[in-house]
């Protein structure tokens, strides 16, 4: 199980992460060596997603897409200091719920 989280945290700040530098290169006229160091950071995302235990890519990506909507709004928070409100904080509770879900329900 935390090999399972684990690795949904590490993809998504690779995702995110590598979005925000290609954001401050197209956006705000910064450096296109961060826009090199995001795609790279982006390319990294999908292998580290590779390396989960379940063998559905869709069920995989359907999943991650719930954790990288919670990663968001704590990167949204951290890093642009846009303090999320109580319909953020539920909404991703219901992410993770249907996240859990997914992943976790007993199947034949």
């Amino acid at each position: 199980m935390i090999k399972v989280i684990a690795l949904f945290m590490l993809a998504g700040l690779a995702e995110i992460g590598g979005g925000y530098l290609i954001w401050l290169w197209l956006r705000e006229g910064r450096s296109s060596y961060l826009g090199l160091l995001g795609g790279i950071a982006l390319a990294l995302y999908g292998i580290i997603a590779t390396f989960q235990m379940f063998p559905s890519f869709g069920r995989v990506y359907a999943a991650y897409g719930g954790v990288f909507i919670v990663l968001s709004v704590l990167w949204g928070w951290g890093v642009d200091k846009k303090v999320p409100d109580i319909y953020d904080w539920i909404g991703a509770l219901i992410c993770i719920v249907g996240v859990s879900v997914m992943l976790f329900a007993p199947r034949n």
